[in-house]
């Protein structure tokens, strides 16, 4: 999201807005230290005077008070409120517990109490409010003084006005919220509805709202199994809305309730839900494994949902996991093979397979796991287990695939306001164009996916920046992010991240020719056999083996490479095997292998290790002093190299060029404006024809924001209009539209 700062007022316009607001004058000393107070702040300027009394404003004695800023102006504004007549004050309490403010549900409650409409008259004189078909107040401050200035018992009467002034049939929702807050103490009629309404609000999308009112409905139940069972129900919700400690106070609440076992079991398995989800790994995989082992006799289908949990956190945990996850859950998944499989079900077996029995074994289970992912398409139900089908799409080399699943992930979840998936959606979509050379929208998704984490305040996700700076040759960038992911993911036991950055580290040093520290964090990131890395690993670990003169590791990282790319007809896997093979091979063999691999590599569409097979392949041709066919590939993997921003690589193709005698030109620097995360976004999604609301809505951003962020595009790249967009970026696919 964009940020923009909000500064207070200057001393001097401050000074000139705080006389204003006290006709008659103030003592110089109160004046100085009110300007200083509200640090420019024009409301607190013009509301604080307004609740001191003449001689605190004479003294300034009044202002020792070190509560909050806020809290100080809604004081002022609750003195204001309690100084007008008792029957409008009744009627602010009306419409400030009325929260969408409805003008006409606040006259028939104010009917309901005898309350005179006109007595609004006094408040709207004293400019607290405005009064018409929607009631607005002058600052959320006035709303919230006049709800805390009244009595619990007034409170309840307000809100059993409002419940009984509110049309049941239009809008049930509203009615059964304020006959919650209108009553006294437990009642089970007010909890059922209150549970009606959490049903719908859930089926609307709206699962924090549906958490809402069933926390509110256990709060009101009588019975105490009844009330641990909405709980935890409750809590189950705050859980998918992201909120962990409302979802861990409910857990609480449930479990001083006599619950049914399947419900304690439930609980049990919300709890190591909650713990996953603030470490990433550590031992979550443990406690979802113990919780589904509980859950086996009571409710055999959530329980095989909740070993496929299990292993979602043994692979994020990666060279932290043990046996024992992955044994309970092949047992499991045996029990249940003889039942009408669930894509959730194949899934399990296929994670369970690739676990325990190896990579080529379990190829035909993954194959159909994938298939049955992809037709059942994303669901509520199925959205927690998506990254697994990213990783089995990438072990399968199925690179198409995994994009796909990944943009298909980020619209769900877009559509469902899904921000604690969405970030993993993004950097896998990230990743992607990484490997197609899009490094500018790379950084756009990954922009994203920080600022919807930090305004989220959840755990990020293993970010692919590291790897985009890899790429980009940036040593000190890369090197910092990898110190600080390492150190991370070591503490929370998240071995997905350390791998992540592992291999960002081989990427960077095999970029800049140092290959002895390339094949030590190749190797580093090769040591677990986690989901889907060995396709983008050991490529790098065998690069890096044989530069270094280390042929034994070259050769057996090649042995394990080989054992995945036979079985696989992609041309991502069949260039990657040939390139591998022509460093391994002598003379005569070698340039067969490495014209394929160019052939292949390029029908792949992963453009970076096209341009790496080319940069190999005119190194090998230099080294047999082929000058001028070596010139062919060194310069067509430089430009490709400079054009996608990788300078490490360009630079190494340089001087792999300037070895053959070309003289080769530094690229210059582009002198215009370069576009922020933001604005590049904003204008793909333009020139993708997308209208200012269409792009608000996708960025979660205002009409009028995305309105000012075109303008600033426009400057920067010297055009006037949204048809010269596409020619003015680089690049004119859209891809920021479809995720």
């Amino acid at each position: 999201m964009p940020e923009l700062v909000v500064e207070g007022l200057g001393a001097g316009d401050a000074r000139a807005l705080l006389e204003a607001a006290v006709p008659g004058g103030l003592d110089e000393q109160v004046l100085e230290r009110l300007v200083a107070e509200t640090r420019g702040n024009p409301l607190a300027l013009q509301e604080l005077p307004r609740g001191l009394t003449p001689a605190e404003l004479a003294g300034g004695f009044g202002l020792l008070d070190a509560q909050a800023l806020s809290g100080r102006i809604e004081q002022s504004f609750a003195r204001r409120v309690q100084s007008l007549p008792p029957e409008t004050q009744r009627l602010l309490l009306i419409a400030a517990a009325e929260a969408v403010g409805d003008g006409a549900v606040v006259a028939r409650a104010a009917d309901q109490l005898a309350i005179d409409i006109d007595a609004v008259n006094a408040a709207e004189d004293a400019g607290l409010i405005e009064f018409g078909p929607r009631v607005r107040f002058r600052h959320p401050l006035v709303r919230t003084a006049s709800y805390r200035a009244a009595t619990p018992h007034e409170r309840r009467q307000v809100h059993e006005a409002l419940a009984a002034a509110v049309d049941s049939e239009r809008d049930p929702d509203r009615r059964a919220w304020h006959r919650a807050h209108a009553a006294a103490g437990p009642d089970e009629s007010v909890a059922a509805e209150l549970e009606r309404s959490a049903s719908r609000a859930c089926a609307r999308g709206g699962r924090a709202a549906g958490a809402a009112f069933l926390e509110q409905a256990a709060q009101l139940t009588p019975g105490a199994a009844q009330r641990g069972a909405r709980a935890l129900a409750a809590a189950q919700l705050k859980f998918d809305a992201g909120a962990y400690n409302a979802a861990e106070h409910l857990l609480a609440v449930a479990a001083t309730s006599p619950l049914e076992e399947v419900d304690h079991a439930r609980a049990e398995r919300l709890r190591a839900l909650i713990a996953f989800a603030r470490s990433g790994g550590g031992d979550s995989a443990l406690l979802l494994s113990a919780a589904a082992k509980h859950l086996e006799p009571l409710d055999p289908e959530l329980a095989r949902e909740t070993h496929l949990d299990a292993l979602l956190a043994a692979a994020r945990s990666g060279r932290f996991l043990t046996d024992e996850v992955v044994v309970a859950a092949a047992a499991a998944a045996a029990r249940g093979a003889g039942q009408q499989a669930r894509a959730i079900d194949l899934m399990l077996a296929a994670v369970v397979a690739r676990m325990a029995d190896g990579y080529e074994p379990a190829v035909p289970t993954m194959a159909r796991a994938l298939a049955a992912f992809r037709a059942e398409g994303f669901s509520r139900e199925n959205l927690a287990w998506w990254w697994l089908a990213c990783q089995l799409a990438m072990d399968m080399w199925d690179n198409d695939g995994c994009e796909e699943i990944a943009s298909g992930l980020g619209r769900a979840t877009r559509e469902r306001g899904g921000l604690l998936i969405l970030p993993f959606a993004l950097n896998y979509c990230a990743a992607h164009q990484v490997f197609r050379a899009q490094f500018g929208l790379a950084e756009e998704l990954l922009h994203e996916a920080e600022s919807i984490t930090a305004a989220t305040r959840n755990l990020p996700p293993a970010d692919f920046t590291v790897l985009l700076n890899a790429w980009r040759g940036d040593q000190e960038r890369t090197d910092a992010l990898r110190t600080a992911i390492i150190e991370a993911g070591a503490a929370r036991g998240e071995g997905f991240a350390v791998q992540v950055a592992e291999w960002s580290a081989a990427v960077l040093h095999n970029g800049l020719g140092d290959y002895a520290k390339a094949q030590t964090a190749a190797e580093n990131a090769s040591a677990y056999d986690g989901l889907g890395f060995a396709p983008w690993v050991l490529p790098e670990l065998i690069e890096a083996a044989v530069r270094n003169g280390d042929r034994p590791a070259a050769q057996a990282a090649f042995e394990r490479l080989a054992e995945r790319s036979r079985t696989s007809t992609k041309d991502w896997a069949r260039g990657v095997e040939a390139a591998a093979r022509a460093l391994l091979s002598d003379e005569s063999e070698a340039e067969e292998f490495y014209v394929e691999a160019v052939e292949q590599l390029g029908r792949s569409g992963i453009l970076v290790l096209h341009a790496r097979a080319q940069l190999t392949y005119g190194e090998w041709l230099r080294r047999e002093r082929r000058r001028v066919d070596a010139r062919v590939q060194l310069k067509a993997a430089h430009t490709a190299f400079a054009t996608m921003g990788a300078t490490g690589f360009a630079d190494r193709a340089r001087r792999e060029l300037l070895a053959t005698g070309e003289t080769v030109r530094k690229r210059t620097d582009d002198t215009r404006d370069d576009l922020t995360p933001q604005e590049a976004q904003i204008a793909r999604l333009a020139s993708s024809r997308l209208t200012n609301p269409e792009i608000a809505a996708q960025l979660y951003l205002s009409p009028r924001t995305v309105e000012y962020h075109l303008r600033k595009v426009f400057q920067k790249l010297e055009i006037s209009s949204r048809k010269e967009l596409a020619a003015a970026l680089p690049g004119s696919k859209s891809v920021l539209a479809s995720v």
